[in-house]
């Protein structure tokens, strides 16, 4: 019988299975012309969704939708994520709406613009901030990074360290709730799905010494 100290990773383990499986599936189903194949990788699909229900609490069937939303051959998502910091080392934070917490801006590339494109426009929507791009701190997996709560899907998180360029405007409303600069010892209450002490940490080791290598999982 499992015991307590092992549910925990038992139910990760279903989970990373879960999200393989719903991969498997969408790619079957990109490539498959049976009809057989065909009815056989829906139920693949929706055995991912039941089994992380199952493990998360959450209702299969928005699951099932979530893990369907993309069409082809099922990869990671990518975030992006922009971190401006000043001359006293403090770092340009952005208050999320959906949780009141805060995060460096960033979110989903979107198709059709490049790594750099999406995360200076995501400064821009979320703290009103004009950047560009100084260099690639990382690219973590998210999972890897101990990331919470688990999504249905794998990401990729690419972390660039920015400068302002000196233009500033209001912050969408639809996302952002409150912009701030803080130091490392001062940050508030973080979105940790979103990024982690850690990760701030390691933007700000790169801002001291531009000549670190990217990082990566």
């Amino acid at each position: 019988m499992t015991g307590p100290t092992e549910r925990p990773d038992a139910a990760q383990a279903v989970r990373r299975s879960a999200i393989t499986v719903a991969a498997l599936a969408q790619n079957g189903l990109t490539f498959a012309t049976d009809p057989y194949d065909v009815d056989r990788y829906h139920q693949l699909a929706d055995l991912a969704g039941d089994l992380l229900a199952a493990v998360s609490g959450r209702d299969a069937a928005e699951l099932r939708l979530e893990l369907g939303r993309d069409e082809g051959y099922r990869t990671p998502k990518v975030d992006v994520r922009g971190a401006l910091v000043d001359a006293d080392e403090r770092v340009l934070l952005m208050r999320e709406k959906t949780d009141g917490r805060w995060s460096l801006p960033g979110g989903w590339a979107d198709p059709g613009d490049t790594p750099r494109a999406a995360v200076v426009r995501e400064i821009r929507e979320e703290t009103g901030y004009g950047a560009e791009v100084v260099g690639l701190v990382a690219v973590w997996d998210r999972d890897a990074q101990g990331m919470t709560p688990p999504l249905p899907v794998a990401v990729y998180k690419m972390f660039f360290l920015c400068r302002a360029t000196g233009d500033v405007a209001a912050p969408e409303e639809l996302e952002t709730l409150d912009v701030g600069w803080f130091g490392i010892d001062e940050l508030p209450e973080l979105s940790t799905g979103r990024v982690s002490r850690h990760q701030i940490e390691r933007v700000l080791a790169h801002h001291r010494d531009r000549s670190l290598a990217t990082e990566l999982d």
